[in-house]
């Protein structure tokens, strides 16, 4: 049998191997948040993604492409154990979790509350992964929380004060923030202004990318940017897996130009994040 018979390229659309667990967080304000655990089939994860998706008012949610296809590789291409969750009054397929949007401020709550289960559950070192508003919710919140580091996409620095980016000088947690060169929001020469005070952060200005980061090749550039920060020995991923071993699904049904969940959609919008 070839190559090319016995493997299937990793794109969109395919899910490899993983304990799947539908879970749900509890906030200390009384609410109820839906979400999903991803864990390595047969072995202990190495260390944990906890993601924040994009601003749910422009349609973000768990399932924005970039977090779906982390929870349908990671796992078992790089140990990784993967948690997604919709914040308070964002939905998906998943379902509603409760309350309303909180603007980035009530939604400390709900980090606190993912954080728990990470706690709850011992799983192992802890990496905050925020895609545009999520890295507002990583920069404001994350170092409440014993995490290893966080991995900022896109971050639009809108609702992240200067105060709280001072916090992040002298952190122990790795900071690592992929900016791409056509962002709509906070392009590399804006990001080296803004990331100044940091001399800690690991930039990386991405050429070509987009705020969306729409196809494979920005895809998988991602993934391997968080993998090399995260778990160094199973970077660079790899492309293709055997067949037998493929679970083919179906996305998200999209919902807005941001929550869509097949690879031409994503996270992220036309306004502000």
């Amino acid at each position: 049998m070839s190559e090319t018979d016995a493997t299937v390229e990793i794109r969109s659309g395919v899910e490899l191997p993983a304990r799947r667990e539908e879970i749900e967080l509890h906030t200390t304000d009384g609410l109820r948040l839906v979400g999903e655990l991803a864990l390595p089939l047969d072995r202990d994860p190495v260390a944990t993604l906890v993601t924040l998706h994009p601003l749910p008012t422009a349609g973000g949610f768990m399932d924005s492409h970039i977090l779906r296809k982390a929870a349908a590789r990671l796992p078992a291409l790089a140990d990784l154990a993967v948690l997604r969750f919709n914040t308070r009054g964002t939905e998906s397929p998943r379902g509603r979790s409760e309350g309303r949007f909180g603007e980035g401020i009530a939604e400390r709550a709900d980090l606190a509350a993912a954080m728990a289960f990470v706690a709850e559950r011992a799983l192992p070192h802890p990496w905050l992964v925020g895609w545009s508003f999520g890295t507002e919710l990583a920069l404001k919140y994350g170092l409440e929380h014993g995490i290893d580091g966080a991995i900022l996409l896109s971050p639009p620095l809108h609702r992240t004060s200067d105060a709280e980016l001072d916090r992040w000088a002298g952190a122990t947690p790795a900071l690592v923030a992929l900016i791409p060169e056509h962002d709509d929001y906070l392009r590399p020469a804006e990001a080296a202004e803004r990331f100044a005070g940091l001399p800690k952060l690991r930039r990386i200005d991405v050429a070509g990318g987009r705020h969306l980061w729409v196809g494979e090749t920005q895809t998988r550039r991602v993934l391997d940017e968080i993998v090399a920060a995260v778990n160094p020995a199973a970077a660079p991923l790899p492309t293709h897996w055997p067949v037998a071993r493929v679970t083919p699904v179906r996305a998200a049904a999209p919902r807005s130009p941001v929550g869509g969940a097949v690879s031409a959609r994503s996270a992220g919008g036309s306004r502000p994040a």
